[in-house]
């Protein structure tokens, strides 16, 4: 056998000293300190069949302490006593590497075990603290997820480098342990300690709870920036079916100068292009283009002049509108209208106007030309009352009092006025703007109304965009007021009475369109909903 000595400063460089020697299949007897570093035996991996060809011999441990000096320095001696020198330093090495093998499963159980707390601390503050935060449902069975989860498996310990020996059963560590592999032993404890450092319970788990925010983030970005799309999408597609109908449109108008010229005029009165557009489309070759128009117009007017009169039907109406449209006149008109045919003691009046100082006293004057007395009502008890008490007139009228379309006292109004037997009966401005109209007969909930009266209609240089909401709304034209008489200026008119009226020539000036202009109308033009009768119900 061939069995070398190595001295060495460091066991890493007697090492790389052992491998230039026999190779990377080198057998490592023994390693001692000196008193220039580090001795190392080792022998070449050709020799191990001879440890195992080679008697056992019981009671060798203890001489081979106190021979491993001599046959240190006796290599030269006879082959016997050499080879049971090296075989007993091949025992004491294999006990140094048992004592070893045992400190490091002692270092990993410990390690292990401290890891294992660590997580279960860990695991458990992030819980509290889960618990503690709202989450939603996703985030919450993940959470429960991992605390139940059972603890991973405590690491194998790491196993020794293949030695000759390792096929041996393991042996209990001496007594007298060598102060070198204590050393070695703690410096191996601290290195592995500050590779694998411990977080604190707290830090863990907010090392924890960042992974999982950090995965519900993007979740929720990818969310908002998908439905931020959808949004960009649904408008670019509205965006180009307006402009390729208004170039459609355009070409079109175009092509055909007569239809051309009904628009023109139809926008200059001041119809809405929704309600142009449609009537353009329809237009037939062989007519007047106007004449046409107002037959059309008359058709999708509804007025009630089929209708019995409201001073004759009788029954309980509401006057509601907005601020200044002549609810209070109106109401007197129609009451005039009704004593003279009826008289006053089938009229009662009540007003429910007490949000202005002395607003009542306008109705109690006409009261008292009429011969009627006037009740007001200040809450719903006592509007009911009031209705009980006159539950025997033919005709009652409600005078309200004037509130902007976009008033939050609005909506308590309409609430006062849901009795059962009472009907409203919407006053609209007749000279005011479309958009106006609009935003009023959607606040009034005009659908649910028993019809309109048209107030200063002789006030309205364009009446067409009254007739306008009219006709896109569904809503029924029961009279129509066109001065402050009472009640002279009481009339109610035929469709083909108003559209006649809107159809007038407008006053040329600066509001007057040209071909030019209109093609500007229908290129901005976006779609907008027709805002059915529905909606105000």
């Amino acid at each position: 056998m061939n069995v070398r000595r190595f001295s060495a400063r460091s066991a890493r460089e007697a090492l790389g000293l052992v491998r230039q020697a026999f190779g990377d299949d080198a057998v490592v007897l023994s390693t001692r300190p000196a008193a220039d570093g580090v001795e190392v035996l080792a022998m070449a991996g050709e020799g191990v069949p001879a440890f195992d060809a080679a008697p056992p011999t019981p009671g060798a441990a203890a001489p081979a302490a106190a021979a491993v000096p001599a046959a240190a320095a006796a290599e030269s001696a006879a082959g016997v006593e050499q080879d049971v020198a090296k075989l007993s330093m091949s025992t004491l090495s294999f006990q140094d590497y048992v004592r070893e093998r045992m400190l490091r499963r002692r270092r990993a159980e410990q390690q292990a075990q401290q890891r294992s707390q660590a997580d279960a601390q860990a695991a458990q503050a992030r819980a509290e603290a889960l618990a503690a935060a709202p989450q939603p449902p996703a985030a919450a069975l993940r959470t429960r997820a991992a605390v139940q989860a059972p603890e991973p498996p405590s690491a194998p310990p790491p196993q020794p480098p293949l030695h000759p020996s390792a096929a041996l059963p393991p042996q209990p560590p001496v007594a007298d342990e060598l102060p070198w592999l204590h050393e070695a032993a703690a410096g191996a404890a601290e290195a592995e300690a500050s590779r694998a450092r411990i977080l604190p319970p707290a830090a863990a788990a907010a090392a924890m709870a960042v992974p999982l925010g950090a995965g519900q983030a993007p979740a929720a970005c990818e969310s908002a920036a998908t439905l931020t799309v959808l949004d960009e999408l649904r408008a670019m597609r509205g965006l180009i079916e307006d402009r390729f109908g208004a170039l459609a449109f355009m070409e079109k108008l175009r092509r055909q100068p007569r239809q051309a010229q009904l628009t023109q005029r139809l926008l200059d009165l001041g119809f809405s292009p929704a309600l142009v557009r449609k009537l353009v489309d329809g237009l037939p070759g062989d007519c007047d283009e106007m004449t046409w128009a107002a037959s059309v117009l008359e058709r999708n007017l509804p007025c009630g002049e089929a209708e019995t009169a409201l001073e004759d039907a009788g029954g309980v109406y509401a006057l509601v509108g907005a601020t200044g449209v002549g609810k209070t006149t109106s109401t007197a008109k129609l009451a005039a209208a009704f004593a003279t045919r009826h008289g006053a003691a089938n009229l009662g009046l009540i007003t429910l106007d007490a949000y202005r100082v002395a607003a009542h006293e306008q109705l109690r004057a006409y009261g008292r030309i009429l011969g009627v007395p006037v009740h007001t009502a200040h809450d719903r008890a006592s509007l009911e009352d009031l209705l009980d008490l006159l539950a025997g007139k033919k005709l009652v009228l409600i005078d309200t009092a004037g509130m902007a379309q976009r008033d939050a006292r609005t909506r308590e109004l309409l609430d006062m006025l849901s009795h059962r037997k009472l009907q409203r009966l919407l006053v609209l401005n007749a000279a005011a703007q479309g958009e106006t109209i609009d935003d009023v007969l959607a606040a009034y909930r005009a659908g649910s109304c028993r019809g309109v009266i048209l107030s200063k209609v002789d006030e309205a240089v364009k009446l067409a965009p009254a007739l306008d909401a009219m006709i896109r709304h569904k809503l029924k034209v029961l009279a129509v007021a066109n001065g402050q008489r009472v009640p002279e200026d009481w009339h109610r008119l035929s469709a083909a009475a108003l559209v006649r009226q809107a159809l007038r020539p407008a006053p040329s000036g600066a509001w007057r369109m040209d071909a030019y202009d209109v093609q500007l109308v229908f290129a901005g033009l976006r779609a907008r909903p027709e805002a059915p009768a529905a909606a105000h119900a």
